[in-house]
Order: structure tokens, then C-alpha cells, then sequence
């Protein structure tokens, strides 16, 4: 049942913040008689004003970051459909398709590069599985090192072409799949390198803990030993939200509902390799039973 999962859920972040509001909430309630002695009550109606505007800016909040997510999702869904167009066009349109191994290859180490950089990770690793040793060398040296590779790709479209393999039609064709994957590169640079403002995520996040920690002061009166557990809930509401957002704003990490982008580069690497009649790389062990995958 979902109500008991523990994995992928934001709970076991929020649960010592939930738990200090608990210990607070009883606190309050069992001072209670004291803090009516030093008047220390609140009326309950501006909670619930304030909280539905807070539910509110949540909800912009929390629709700015999943579009942010699902945008980074389509690319990624482009830069595969992309790369299977290239690799066809490299077996299809060329006259002798003799090499298009490296051609794949390239395609294969562009993913796994632009994963490594959206995530500042080091992706010297594939690079040497993928890439012979001159030119892993050179990519390795660059700064973008994806699109260092596209140029790379260019090379080989213009190397066919000088041979005459192909066309300049054909080569026209090669070079517009080849700007579709600097869009994505682009796109995908663009959502890393831009958060959302700042101040705006510190004045939500600031605002979604005053209202939760002095929630108990104006619930203490009318629901008494209860108020404790109906805090928690409506706190871990609120902050689970917040902290949704923050995940979900920057979609390349490696949180739990960050985008899958290991699983994405295997997919692209193998289907590029079944598309050029060569053997697949099974999955790490044991990572078919996971839901969420990094």
C-alpha cells in the first residue's frame, strides 16, 4: 500500500522537523493553563485565511517545478527518439555504410556526457568504455564535453559526405537531427543553470514553518490532547509540499524523484547498440525491482 512506503517519499527528511512541532504541540498543551494566565492564545480563524493563501502560493510553487521537471523530461525523451534517427540515418542514407560504429558510439558518450555534466559528476569512466583513446582524450579536455561531441558527430557527417557517400540533401538531413540535439543540450543547461528566484523559495520556506509552529497556539483551546496529532498532520502537508518543490525544481540530481537519467542513458545506449546489430549491456543486478531509478 502506498499510505506505508517509505522509500522515495519525502517523510524521512521532514521527520525530525515533524517530530520537534510534536514535542512543541504537547508542550503547549500541557502549559496550557499557564499561557491562558499570561493571555498567550490566538483565535483560530486567521490560521485557517492564512493557510488556504498558503496552500495557494504552494500550489504556484509546486506547478513551477514540476513544469520544470516534465520540460526536462521531454528532452531527454528527444535526446533518445534523436539519437535512434541519427543511428538509422547513419546505416540508411550513407552509400557504404561500412563504420558507423564509432558514429553510435559518439551518440551513446553524448548522453552519458550531458548526465555527468548536468549532474557535475565525472564522467571519465564512460568516455574510456565508449570512445577511442585519441578522442576520449580531447573530450575529456573540453569544457562542454557534450558539445564537443557534436561537433565530433559533424566531423563524421562531413567525412562521408567528402567521400562521397552522401549528398549535401542528405547531409542537409543529418544536420538538422544534429541542431535538434544542441537544442536539447541547450535546454538541458538552461533548467540546471536557472533556479527559481531565490528570495522567493526562502520567503515560502520561511512562511510554511512560522505558520506550522504557531499553529498549536491556535488550536490548543478547542481541540485540547488531540490538537498535537492534527498539527503534525496539516505541518507535514504543508512542508511535504514545500519539499516536493524543492526536488522536483532541479529534475538532473539524484534524489529520489529526481529524473531517472542512468536508466535513460542504458536505454539510449542500448537501443542504439540493437539498432547497430551489437550484443546489449544487461541492467546492474537486483535494479528491475526499484520504482524510482538514478
Amino acid at each position: 500500500m502506498m499510505l506505508f512506503i517509505w522509500r522515495g517519499s519525502v517523510l524521512p527528511r521532514l521527520l525530525p522537523r515533524l517530530i520537534l512541532l510534536l514535542i512543541v504541540s504537547i508542550a503547549v498543551v500541557y502549559y496550557e493553563d499557564t499561557l491562558s494566565r499570561w493571555d498567550i492564545h490566538m483565535n483560530p480563524a486567521p490560521f485557517t485565511l492564512f493557510g488556504i493563501a498558503l496552500a495557494l502560493f504552494l500550489g504556484f510553487r509546486n506547478s513551477a517545478s514540476y513544469e520544470r521537471f516534465w520540460e526536462a523530461r521531454r528532452l531527454w525523451g528527444s535526446l533518445l527518439n534523436t539519437s535512434r534517427s541519427l543511428t538509422r540515418q547513419a546505416h540508411t542514407l550513407v552509400d557504404q555504410p561500412s563504420q558507423p560504429t564509432p558514429f553510435v558510439n559518439c551518440l551513446i558518450a553524448l548522453a552519458y556526457s550531458l548526465k555527468h555534466q548536468l549532474r557535475q559528476t565525472d564522467p571519465d569512466a564512460d568516455l574510456d568504455r565508449l570512445l577511442p583513446v585519441g578522442l576520449a582524450i580531447r573530450t575529456k579536455a573540453a569544457r562542454w564535453k557534450p558539445v564537443f561531441l557534436l561537433k565530433t558527430l559533424g566531423y563524421w557527417v562531413q567525412s562521408v559526405k567528402q567521400c562521397g557517400n552522401i549528398d549535401s540533401i542528405r547531409q542537409q538531413s543529418f544536420d538538422q537531427l544534429l541542431n535538434q540535439l544542441s537544442d536539447i543540450i541547450g535546454g538541458c543547461e538552461r533548467i540546471a543553470n536557472t533556479p527559481l528566484p531565490y528570495s522567493y523559495s526562502v520567503l515560502l520556506h520561511r512562511t510554511v514553518y512560522v505558520y506550522c509552529f504557531m499553529l498549536p497556539f491556535g488550536l490548543v483551546e478547542s481541540l485540547g490532547w488531540m490538537m498535537p496529532v492534527v498539527v503534525v498532520f496539516i505541518a507535514y502537508t504543508y512542508v511535504a509540499l514545500e519539499a516536493i518543490a524543492d526536488e522536483l525544481e532541479a529534475p538532473f540530481g539524484t534524489a529520489p524523484n529526481d529524473l531517472a537519467l542512468d536508466t535513460m542513458c542504458r536505454t539510449i545506449e542500448n537501443s542504439l547498440l540493437e539498432m547497430d546489430d551489437r550484443p546489449l549491456n544487461p541492467d546492474p543486478e537486483g535494479e528491475e525491482d526499484k520504482y524510482y531509478l538514478t
